[in-house]
């Protein structure tokens, strides 16, 4: 008898799991069945903003592949339909069509929880106006394009200065809007240190963006046709025919919780390093928590390059393989316009947190060589821990051609090497390229020579 495995969500984690398990699993072995409360099956959220922007001129370029492609392959999708209850006991999930109402028990052998992340919105006035947009799937994607093309938005006002919410102002400013981000960490993008996100407010600034740090949305003023026409934001009123929340977003975990799974502190769920949270159940994606390899620690991180990870190391493990999720380093790379940031491992206050000692500098350089025409600035942080020198983490915020320079550093990392060792790596060079002493060498040199000091650490 073939076995069923159930999959809630129908993108990265999701699909890949189906689609890898039924690969390899015998013919006739597995019976497959997505639930997915949405339209579209394995989509680039990530690519979102660049689709708005108009960098992405067609929604379809998004979507790798659609849910009749999947059942081509032989996997049982079932669109807009999603779980409201799990039952450990009895192994059935209680499914809701979102259309019709319609609700029905499902039982599984194998079940994959791959609900995704939901967006961080909080309780204010006013929230529920037209006009407010989130960025998490595609259809708000649309519900963008859509509202940006029905009327005449001079004015924008981005709500939150993380990944989605410099993206997001990016692509206003592609638009033509006048564009202000409002975000109540002191600097702009906190994933990175604060003297790195003042290089990036300068850089947003410089391009015209209005940038209000130290201060949250407090509320929205609403018109009489119910769309919004304001951000209050502590004492200033911003004018807005356009408003994204750019919050951040956390686990979509609560039918795992109230399934009884553990919860982990970041709000994911628990796994094993193979992705199981309880026997024959998995969960991958944005909904769960895994290990930071440096700290130890237990952390929330949103991309789709650990979603397709998971998802390819349950499928393997539900058709009798063996995968395991190595963890984390918290590698990830932006942009505004022209700027691109990258960072990998810890910042400053992530270091302090898990407790090492370090040493932290920055370094100066250019993209190719000073005298190549176009040779474009960029500054690179690097922290390395006292004593051993090893590689802790690093940051980079610079023009093009700068940020997947953050790559090296994530290899680094990922091997444990020391900034010693990677002083005189043999990185390529030619002048269009880099300086003959990349930016990587040269941060990792000052970094070991004050390892060598034995210069204490000292807080931003």
């Amino acid at each position: 008898m073939s076995k069923r495995m159930v999959v809630l969500g129908g993108d990265a984690t999701g699909m890949s799991a189906a689609s890898t398990a039924l690969r390899h699993a015998g013919d006739g072995e597995l019976e497959v069945v997505v639930l997915e409360r949405g339209h579209y099956t394995s989509y680039s959220a990530c690519g979102i903003p660049y689709w708005i922007s108009g960098h992405v001129p067609d929604r379809d370029q998004l979507i790798a592949r659609s849910p009749g492609e999947h059942r081509e392959a032989g996997i049982d999708v079932r669109m807009r339909t999603e779980a409201t209850a799990i039952d450990l006991e009895k192994r059935t999930v209680s499914v809701r069509g979102v259309d019709d109402g319609d609700t029905y028990e499902l039982g599984f052998d194998e079940l994959v929880i791959a609900t995704g992340a939901v967006p961080t919105v909080p309780p204010l006035e006013g929230a529920d106006a037209q006009g407010i947009f989130g960025v998490q799937s595609l259809e708000q994607g649309e519900e963008i394009v859509k509202d940006l093309a029905d009327g005449d938005r001079r004015r924008a006002v981005v709500v939150g200065a993380g990944y989605i919410g410099v993206e997001m102002a990016e692509a206003m400013v592609v638009r033509g809007i006048e564009t202000t981000v409002v975000e109540h960490a002191p600097e702009p993008f906190t994933q990175v240190d604060p003297d790195m996100g003042a290089l990036i407010r300068e850089a947003m600034e410089g391009m015209g963006i209005t940038v209000i740090t130290g201060t949250s949305a407090d509320g929205f003023d609403v018109g009489e046709d119910g769309r919004v026409t304001a951000v209050r934001a502590g004492d200033t009123v911003l004018p807005a025919d356009i408003v994204i929340m750019g919050l951040g977003v956390k686990p979509n975990a609560a039918l795992a919780a109230d399934a009884g799974l553990t919860i982990g502190p970041s709000g994911g769920i628990v796994t094993d390093v193979r992705m199981q949270a309880a026997p024959g159940v998995w969960a991958g994606g944005d909904c769960v928590e895994v290990r930071h390899r440096l700290s130890g620690a237990g952390v929330h991180i949103a991309l789709g390059t650990h979603a397709n990870k998971h998802g390819r190391i349950i499928g393997t493990n539900i058709a009798g393989g063996y995968g395991a999720f190595p963890g984390v380093i918290g590698t990830a790379i932006s942009k505004v316009c022209d700027l691109e940031i990258g960072r990998s491992g810890l910042t400053e206050r992530e270091a302090a947190a898990a407790g090492f000692g370090y040493v932290a500098t920055s370094v100066e350089s250019t993209t190719t060589a000073g005298y190549w025409p176009g040779a474009e600035m960029m500054t690179v942080k690097v922290l390395a821990e006292q004593r051993t020198g090893r590689l802790l983490g690093a940051q980079i915020v610079g023009r093009q051609g700068s940020g997947k320079r953050i790559d090296v550093f994530a290899t680094a990392i990922w091997n444990g090497m020391t900034v010693e060792e990677m002083t005189f790596m043999d990185l390529s060079y030619a002048p269009p390229f880099s300086p003959v002493w990349d930016a990587v060498l040269v941060a990792a040199r000052k970094a070991a020579k004050e390892v060598q000091g034995e210069i204490p650490a000292s807080p931003v």
